[in-house]
């Protein structure tokens, strides 16, 4: 069955350009667009959607606030955020918010089928090399382990066994499973146990999310070095 993807930017050329990448692909299908957030979830209640390709900065309601609302429905389909990294300084927040995914918009269309594809599945797809720019770049704006703010962020590391810290540093570092299992020299297959572990004992979603709290709680710091 086709992925059903729904295109959101203000930008109708881009649009049509992601569209025409998508059409190409027997396992895709665009079955909506809207121009901005407010319209694309005027959008999602009447048509079933997979994925969702959105733009941050756009008109009305932008991609941030989109995502959260989007994401906060039972059985919603899944964000991948599309973006211009050296401007759009709300992409943190979208990811925050739950979206599945952060990706450039100039994306060689390679990657950006396979991001779509790995989205549908449930990954997350924020390439390590990506999630290291990201949040070097937004990880000062957070509250530092040492402040009043993230105390409360701090405890919930405790739940974690000290292996899975471990785990979740190097996730946080960008390391792939396969990364991480060679560098504390475990089997790919134990790590994907922590990582579902850690997922599971701290209510996060994905990938994503483990590497956004770890930066929260300054288990990480800008730079990607541990505490």
């Amino acid at each position: 069955m086709a992925i059903r993807v729904m295109l959101v930017d203000d930008q109708a050329l881009l649009r049509t350009g992601f569209r025409m990448v998508l059409a190409a692909q027997p396992d895709m299908e665009v079955v909506a667009e809207a121009g901005d957030g407010a319209e694309a979830l005027e959008v999602l209640r009447t048509t079933e959607v997979d994925v969702v390709l959105m733009d941050v900065r756009m008109p009305r309601l932008d991609g941030v606030e989109a995502t959260r609302r989007i994401c906060r429905q039972v059985g919603a389909p899944k964000v991948l955020i599309l973006t211009t990294f050296d401007l759009d300084e709300y992409a943190f927040s979208a990811l925050k918010a739950g979206a599945g995914g952060f990706m450039l918009k100039d994306v060689p269309p390679g990657e950006l089928l396979a991001a779509i594809r790995a989205v549908h599945s449930g990954d997350a797809v924020v390439a390590p090399s990506t999630t290291r720019r990201l949040l070097d770049r937004f990880a000062p704006m957070l509250p530092t382990s040492g402040s009043a703010s993230s105390g409360g962020s701090t405890a919930v590391l405790e739940r974690l066994t000290g292996r899975e810290r471990e785990v979740m540093m190097l996730v946080a570092q960008g390391l792939s499973n396969g990364e991480i299992a060679g560098r504390l020299v475990l089997s790919e297959a134990t790590v994907k146990t922590h990582v579902g572990r850690i997922l599971t004992k701290l209510g996060l979603r994905d990938r994503v999310q483990v590497v956004v709290l770890a930066y929260e709680t300054g288990l990480v710091r800008a730079g990607g070095g541990g505490i």
